[in-house]
């Protein structure tokens, strides 16, 4: 760790729930002297300041004055067996906002200070508890909103990154070790050693799989935005309340009863995904409606699928050949779906269209699996090393680059000093994904994305 100006002995407190009204809310406490000062507001005081770590204490916070705030439950941890390695305490007290504003009012007018984002997990870091790998890992797992996206979160979190970079790096230093050797050697001698050629093609190929992971990683973490698109009464509405399995969206007979999009996170077996319902596409005289399908037009040219619906009991008109050629960009996966093939009468689908029924269920499994293939069309091995921070991907680019610039120079015969350098750099790269080599403004950048109680 080097140039990070950052003081861990101050006091920090946090709520670690969602502000809102609940059953019990958590506030967190840790830093140095953290048990003893809370203790002053405490009863049983002497309890809390000789609790061992792990111990959890019934009791009442009450006021420096002396008046009861809230009957709570201290857990006490000690450093530094303690997710930050210091001394803390977590305080579970009702979930009335009037209560969690009063203690935390309490505890950071006199004892504590409110902390940052992120700040638990910055001091875990800096105490050696977590890796950057490990460290995003929580946020990515706070923020995750499928269970496969939990999953791949909590392998990261588990250190499956640290783990692969930790032996990407210990076959770069042997690489170094490798051109250190050649270094002793005059340009001339005979039995100078071979370049290490094999182990760096095959140090190149771990590097680029991790970084070619960057877009699984993306997709499970940041998930897709589909629109619904196509001309009033295509059953739209209901297609979009069937993937959420909730009334959203309203149905009814009348056109143009959507005038502006709707969203919402739906779950395509696995893959998360904003999903737009928006006005359908028609000539409108209505100025309300006429905006409701320009901000639908703007969705599909930022969408990344769209579904186009046709009314299967209508059949396609010479409107929606018309909307399919100027609706969506030429670049954009488009699954054409034929709703309402449930209804007596309906016209079998077209070559090319998938037949579907928002009211049975027909055809959905088809379009999640569709949904699958376009977003990840090379599956990843369920135990396979995932990444989904930019900024680890970055560095394993520059790695990547610089292993490249590493069998450039050996090639050409550079100077083995300066392919040396190269080496020096991917090590660098790698010591930086890990959080061996960082500095304060990378640090204050990644935990300011984080939740304040963590």
């Amino acid at each position: 760790m080097k140039d990070l100006a950052y003081d861990t002995k101050d006091k920090i407190c946090a709520l670690a729930t969602p502000w809102g009204m609940s059953a019990l809310a958590v506030i967190r406490c840790t830093g140095e002297g953290c048990v003893e000062a809370l203790a002053d507001f405490f009863h049983p005081a002497p309890r809390l300041r000789q609790a061992a770590g792990g111990t959890a204490l019934v009791g009442w916070l009450h006021s420096e004055q002396g008046e009861k705030l809230d009957q709570v439950v201290a857990t006490v941890w000690r450093a530094p067996h303690s997710y930050t390695g210091q001394d803390s305490v977590e305080l579970t007290c009702h979930g009335s906002m009037t209560v969690v504003r009063r203690v935390l009012d309490e505890l950071t007018r006199t004892a504590f200070r409110p902390a940052g984002p992120g700040e638990f997990t910055l001091r875990a870091f800096l105490a050696g508890k977590v890796d950057l790998t490990r460290a995003e890992a929580v946020h990515e797992l706070v923020a995750s909103k499928t269970d496969a996206a939990r999953s791949q979160a909590l392998h990261r979190l588990g250190g499956s990154v640290e783990t692969r970079i930790r032996q990407l790096r210990t076959k770069l230093m042997d690489v170094m070790a490798a051109v250190n050797i050649q270094l002793d050697y005059a340009e001339d001698e005979a039995d100078t050693p071979e370049p290490p050629y094999p182990l760096l093609h095959d140090l190149l190929g771990g590097l680029e799989s991790l970084a070619l992971s960057f877009k699984t990683g993306r997709v499970y973490q940041e998930g897709l935005k589909i629109v619904l698109a196509g001309r009033t009464n295509a059953g739209k509405s209901s297609l979009f309340n069937a993937f959420l399995k909730e009334d959203r969206s309203i149905v009814s007979d009348e056109h143009g009863t959507t005038r502006d999009f709707i969203e919402a996170w739906a779950d395509f077996d696995g893959i998360p995904a904003r999903l737009f319902d928006t006005a359908g596409l028609r000539e409108a005289e209505n100025r309300v409606e006429q905006e409701g399908i320009r901000r639908s037009q703007d969705l599909l040219a930022s969408s990344d699928l769209s579904f186009y619906l046709v009314d299967g009991t209508l059949g396609l008109t010479p409107e929606d050949e018309k909307l399919l050629k100027e609706s969506t960009p030429s670049n954009l996966p488009r699954a054409l779906l034929w709703t309402k093939i449930d209804l007596p009468g309906a016209l079998p689908p077209p070559p090319g269209w998938l037949g579907l029924s928002a009211v049975t269920g027909q055809g959905l499994s088809v379009l999640t699996t569709w949904v699958q293939e376009q977003a990840l069309p090379e599956k990843s091995a369920p135990d396979a090393v995932v990444i989904d921070s930019l900024r680890q991907k970055q560095l394993l680019d520059r790695a990547i680059s610089a292993l490249k610039a590493v069998l450039i120079g050996l090639e050409a015969g550079f100077p083995v000093d300066m392919v040396a350098l190269d080496v020096q750099d991917a090590l660098q790269a790698l010591g930086e994904i890990v959080g061996e080599v960082t500095n304060a403004d990378i640090l204050n950048h990644m935990f300011g994305n984080f939740c304040v109680g963590k």
